[in-house]
């Protein structure tokens, strides 16, 4: 759908945009002029209300919900869209330069939404664990114990706290041994540290009274360093049994929907906790405010999926060979982990940062929210239309909500974003990688760039610096002069605009692709750098890469090389295959198809094999070609095809002065099939005579 099938409402914010609706008209094909607002939140808001119809498309995002309200009570708006043009655009040292990439982020805004990916399900039905230090927990527990199912887990000495006069709730002390789960499927286990018991404890101060020492006090737990360990308590406490001071039996585990975590240190060690877990700290109005979000946390919730995962071609490993484990390290969620050869991906745990998509070297993991194919839809459609309205040296700024937030202060406060810097908003900032980056450069882009605002997770920036390194290395290789790929480091409104002021365009692309970008990863890569190879300043055939890239070859050391053809069994890409019809073994590779994910060279028994990282761009690349041949050895006997030269050669020098192949013509055995072998043995060892057969010659 284009603007022409949209109702589109401009204004230029009080007079503070210099916008030209006559050229956008133009530029866009409008069908007919384009009325230019002033004040359309306030005293235009009844001309919104009159042409909002159908499907509808407000260039402002300050003001979404007030045009949405109007909208709800006209009826008339099928669906309404908002860009926005002000902080991205309008607002700007260079905004008398903008209006192609105002065009640009118009016709990107009226492109119809990506088709729904699959959905995670969340189901909560309240019951909620406090962990933490007394006071806090069970005064949390007493706001809450209304609204949710709530149970306290009491960490560290709870001696000089007071329990509830009432049991409300479930009460326990210990320490916690494990905790997992995500919302609504939370799995807690801990053990039983103090001799009294507390779900048990029925608070009758029996044992307050007996205790010489006062070592127990109204926290019903023993203070175990004033408790001269008497027992008196225990026989106090009689037949109720909630005191023992050699209980064997410690461990309690129990499921819960969530967990506000009160203590000091985080349970969940990873940058990006499961949905469902709250750890506040110490400060009293962060705990409010988990506490006002977890009353809320009931029902049923849903996500997207924002992965696929394609297990035949995951190079993480075969046969126990370790290949690449590159998804597994950059996960912030902890919800990837090896699972025998391939991986396992927990959707409930995953946030959908994408960089395991990023970092796949095979494309096994792809991005879902949105496709790589509807991602590539729309920065053709800004590049196309931005190129159309005359702009020049267009860079593509990939950024993420919080990316959007420091953009929008940046348009307000400072100098805006130049007239080439053209944002597109991912869900993650690590969720567009160097297929992306390529098919980019491909379609025009000068440059491209990722805004890291510090609030993603560390690993992150310096994953996307990585592949960033083999992005430029093609470019450049190619003669694309200057920096085609840009990580900004900015948290906060100064540092982005030192970053985005500073950035200088890169030669581009003459002519632009037209291919679409597909969800294959590498089938994208090939297309991209076909196109940019067709129109390099300086061609080439191959391109050297740093280590870790996912392109290369294989070196086989012929000399140890046996021709034993573990290799083509292990290989996950099926890059490294035999010729099942050639007279003598081959050992062939396909280029293409190497994601040097090392699981070759981990197979080999001979450590024969090592990587090169690198693109070679010639057809070759795409065609087998022989890396190693071996002469075939044949039975002394019979002549049937045994092995190669080489392994037969390399198992009689191994075993030669064994014991077990002394005898004369022992060793020779070695060198026949299994069949002449039997024969062998039973004529020259075996005795013959009355109930003894003796073999004959086949």
């Amino acid at each position: 759908m284009s603007l022409r099938d949209k109702q589109l409402h401009l204004c230029n914010c009080n007079g503070t945009m210099p916008l030209d609706a006559e050229a956008l008209v133009q530029i866009l094909e409008l069908a007919g002029p384009l009325p230019m607002h002033t004040q359309l939140c306030h005293k235009e808001l009844g001309a919104f209300a009159e042409g909002s119809e159908g499907d509808t498309l407000v260039a402002c995002t300050q003001e979404q919900a007030r045009f949405g309200e109007v909208a709800v009570e006209t009826g008339k708006t099928q669906r309404l869209a908002f860009v926005n043009i002000r902080e991205a655009a309008g607002w700007s040292a260079e905004a008398r330069a903008a209006t192609p990439k105002i065009a640009a982020l118009l016709a990107a805004a009226a492109l119809p939404e990506p088709e729904p990916v699959p959905r995670v399900t969340f189901q909560s039905e309240g019951r909620l664990l406090i962990v933490g230090p007394a006071d806090a927990a069970l005064r949390w527990a007493e706001g809450l114990k209304e609204q949710l199912d709530v149970t306290v887990l009491i960490t560290g000495k709870a001696v000089g706290s007071e329990l509830p006069a009432e049991r409300g709730y479930p009460i326990y002390s210990g320490k916690l041994e494990r905790l997992s789960g995500w919302l609504g499927a939370f799995e807690a286990a801990w053990s039983q540290e103090n001799p009294i018991d507390l779900d048990v404890c029925t608070r009758c101060n029996a044992c307050i009274k007996v205790c010489p020492e006062e070592a127990i006090d109204w926290s019903y737990q023993i203070d175990l360093d004033r408790c001269r360990d008497h027992r008196k308590c225990v026989v106090a406490c009689g037949a109720i049994g909630a005191i023992d001071f050699d209980r064997s039996d410690v461990a309690r585990s129990e499921a819960f929907d969530l967990v506000l975590d009160l203590g000091r240190d985080a349970l969940f060690s990873m940058h990006q906790p499961p949905q469902g877990y709250w750890h506040p700290g110490a400060d009293a109005a962060a705990q409010a405010a988990a506490v006002a979000e977890i009353a809320g946390a009931v029902g049923s919730f849903e996500k997207p999926k924002y992965f696929n995962y394609k297990a035949s071609i995951c190079a993480h490993s075969r046969s126990e060979q370790p290949g690449c484990n590159l998804c597994i390290e950059v996960c912030s969620t902890a919800a990837i982990r090896a699972d025998s050869d391939y991986v396992f991906v927990e959707p409930h745990l995953c946030m959908g940062c994408g960089a395991c998509a990023t970092v796949c070297p095979s494309g096994a993991m792809t991005y879902a929210y949105p496709s790589v194919p509807d991602l590539g839809t729309q920065a053709r459609t800004l590049l196309a239309t931005y190129r159309a309205a005359g702009g020049r040296d267009a860079c593509l700024l990939f950024h993420d909500a919080a990316g959007r937030e420091l953009i929008l202060r940046l348009g307000r406060r400072g100098k805006g974003l130049p007239a080439r810097v053209i944002p597109v908003e991912l869900q993650h900032m690590a969720s567009a990688g160097i297929d992306v980056w390529l098919g980019a450069l491909a379609y025009g882009a000068s440059d491209i760039a990722v805004l890291a605002t510090g609030a993603e997770a560390p690993q992150y920036a310096d994953a996307i610096a990585r592949q960033m390194g083999f992005c430029d290395a093609i470019a450049q290789a190619l003669g694309y002069q200057g920096m085609h790929a840009h990580l900004l480091r900015a948290g906060d409104v100064a540092a982005l605009e030192a970053a985005v002021w500073a950035l200088r365009p890169a030669l581009a692309v003459r002519a632009p692709a037209t291919f679409h970008w597909t969800a294959d990863k590498r089938a994208t890569i090939a297309l991209a750098v076909e196109h940019l190879l067709a129109h390099a300043p300086t061609p080439q055939s191959t391109i050297a890469l740093a280590a870790g890239a996912p392109f290369g070859t294989i070196v086989v050391n012929r000399d140890t090389c046996t021709m034993c053809l573990a290799c083509v069994g292990a290989c996950p890409e099926g890059a490294i295959l035999d010729h099942p019809q050639a007279e003598r073994p081959e050992l062939r590779f396909i280029e293409t198809k190497c994601v040097q994910c090392g699981i070759c060279a981990a197979t080999c028994p001979e450590d024969a094999i090592t990587l090169e990282p690198r693109m070679l761009l010639t057809a070759a690349a795409r065609e087998p070609r022989v890396l190693n041949e071996a002469a075939i050895f044949n039975c002394i006997r019979c002549g049937k095809p045994l092995g190669t030269e080489k392994m037969v050669g390399n198992m009689l020098a191994k075993l030669a002065g064994h014991s077990m192949f002394a005898a004369p013509g022992a060793l020779d055995r070695l060198k026949m099939c299994a069949d002449c072998r039997v024969i062998d043995i039973m004529q020259k060892e075996l005795p013959t005579g009355r109930g003894t057969a003796t073999a004959k010659e086949p």
